[in-house]
């Protein structure tokens, strides 16, 4: 499938300054545990970056939010989303918006084991996730991100959190850049933890 073809049933991809390649965006707003948690004083969520900033500023980027949502459900999504993606080294999943549900995560997971040569990285605050870690492939790592600024999980695998101070991630001192990180797409890094921003 040529990208041109691909552009046009899943969107396009986003390419953040911060990350050393491409990246996929939801609109925030359709968070299914985030559009609760926003209500919630002092949740991550209250303070989402993904419904702030360039997100709301410019109005084409939400419109390409929403055509990314509608595409999930075209039967080529998958097919679509590997060739858009193949060439890449490393790709994250949802720098705004989350999994929406198993039929998204399912396609998910085939995209990772379609590009196995790819280092795929996807925070979540979806808990029902962790059901389906087992048939999680091994090139993605699935982080759990807690609801509350400084709260820590351990349970999974794999997690992040967001706190006050002592970050573990460098991009705020090395001009907002991952530069040579990679924590966050390596499956023996437990828990990283970010800045509130």
């Amino acid at each position: 499938m040529k990208i041109t073809d691909a552009k046009k049933i899943t969107g396009s991809l986003t390419r953040t300054s911060k990350m050393p390649g491409l990246s996929y965006s939801l609109p925030a707003w359709e968070c299914k545990t985030g559009s609760k948690l926003r209500k919630i004083k002092n949740s991550v969520c209250s303070m989402c970056y993904a419904l702030k900033g360039n997100y709301t500023r410019y109005k084409a980027i939400k419109a390409a939010q929403y055509v990314r949502l509608d595409s999930l459900k075209n039967s080529l999504w998958v097919a679509a989303m590997v060739a858009q993606i193949k060439r890449q080294k490393f790709f994250r999943w949802h720098d705004a918006g989350d999994v929406q549900d198993l039929d998204h995560l399912k396609n998910i997971y085939e995209v990772c084991k379609l590009t196995p040569q790819i280092k795929h990285w996807m925070p979540t605050r979806e808990a029902w996730v962790k059901d389906h870690l087992d048939s999680k492939p091994a090139n993605l790592v699935i982080r759990f991100s807690p609801p509350m600024i400084g709260q820590k999980n351990n349970s999974w695998p794999n997690s992040s959190m967001v706190v006050l101070k002592d970050a573990s991630c460098p991009a705020p001192s090395q001009g907002n850049s991952c530069g040579d990180c990679r924590a966050c797409w390596d499956p023996k890094v437990k828990i990283v933890s970010y800045g509130k921003h």
